[in-house]
């Protein structure tokens, strides 16, 4: 295709968006419009052609992005909002007689991949690894789930069946300075005792938790691109640092046993196009799932500096243009430092 390709970009006001962004501008034969339901979101002053659109819950988003995509001839949709994901799974068939391809998952995998408490059982069920767990509902399933991960004695670690970031997470510990938390640490310490968890749990109802063993090792970051279930690239790096669940120091590591396993998972969901999947080493030393974002990841920025546009890629696999064995090839050992940038309007 040597006319231009036009892309619909939403969640033009997500942490990820500029780095996105920026992949997709370094190809010169994207056209891109940025859209976000917020009129005054970053995207707005990054790039020149930007649309406001409803928020997905409302009901006229479909509507809105299908006229959109009419009127501006678009070829391909990337979602970045995970609220998204699944009302465009669904009419992924509208989209397609509008012209413009949506770079989703089928509707099935997404629904597995967005609750983590269904996603541990579904791969469990299948003889993936994943840390033990439990899925309590009440606050009597809460302590009984605790007490059988071998709370105090090994750590456990507990969050909503289905949040976005670390909304809800939290680390079960005795050993809380609340001195050392007031006066050395930044307010966002994820560092509960139990009877303060059950205390919380108890005033209120509270939705389905995931409660499993803690993961202490290192945690990684996998940046894959999938073509209808099958893993074309799966680029693991490291977290090296982070800033409210969001890497800004890192490093890419060639770990086969990373990579097997985050391909095995990604066939078993079928999932398609950006995938981010998020692991972290065991006590006993083993990479294990913490959770999947089905979508692409506002970090993969980070792998156009290690010789990749995943991105670019996944709009290119999604129009049928061939990818390259030399566009798959990764710089492993490159190592990266993100930073805040501004806009002034």
């Amino acid at each position: 295709m040597s006319s231009p390709i036009n892309i619909l970009m939403t969640g033009g006001g997500a942490p990820g968006a500029p780095g996105i962004l920026k992949c997709l501008q370094a190809n010169p034969l994207f056209k891109v419009t940025v859209v976000d339901a917020n009129p005054n979101a970053v995207g707005r002053y990054l790039h020149a052609d930007f649309e406001t659109i409803p928020f997905a819950h409302e009901k006229n988003f479909i509507e809105s992005l299908l006229l959109l995509c009419r009127r501006k001839n678009i070829h391909v949709v990337m979602p970045l909002v995970t609220k998204e994901l699944l009302p465009l799974a669904i009419h992924k068939k509208e989209f397609e007689l509008a012209g413009a391809r949506v770079l989703v998952s089928d509707a099935a995998g997404l629904e597995i991949a967005n609750n983590k408490s269904r996603l541990y059982e579904f791969l469990q069920w299948r003889g993936i690894d994943v840390p033990d767990f439990r899925i309590v509902e009440t606050l009597e399933q809460f302590k009984q789930a605790v007490d059988e991960l071998g709370y105090p004695v090994k750590q456990v670690c507990f969050k909503p069946s289905v949040s976005n970031g670390s909304r809800g997470f939290r680390v079960l510990t005795n050993q809380i300075d609340e001195q050392d938390i007031l006066f050395n640490q930044k307010p966002n310490s994820i560092n509960i005792r139990l009877e303060d968890a059950v205390r919380i749990l108890s005033s209120a109802n509270f939705p389905e938790l995931l409660v499993s063993e803690y993961l202490p090792g290192e945690e990684y970051s996998v940046d894959c691109l999938v073509h209808n279930g099958k893993p074309l690239l799966v680029v693991p790096r490291l977290r090296k640092k982070m800033i409210n669940g969001i890497s800004v120091e890192g490093e890419f590591v060639n770990d086969e046993s990373m990579i097997s396993y985050c391909s095995e998972i990604i066939t078993s969901l079928q999932l398609h196009g950006n995938i981010g999947i998020q692991l972290k080493k065991s006590a006993g030393g083993k990479f294990l799932l913490l959770e999947i974002n089905p979508r692409v990841q506002g970090t993969i920025v980070a792998v156009l500096g290690a010789g990749v546009n995943l991105p670019s890629l996944a709009v290119n696999l999604e129009l049928g243009i061939p990818v390259q064995p030399t566009e798959l090839q990764v710089n492993w050992n490159t190592k990266f430092s993100r930073f805040w940038n501004e806009v002034f309007y």
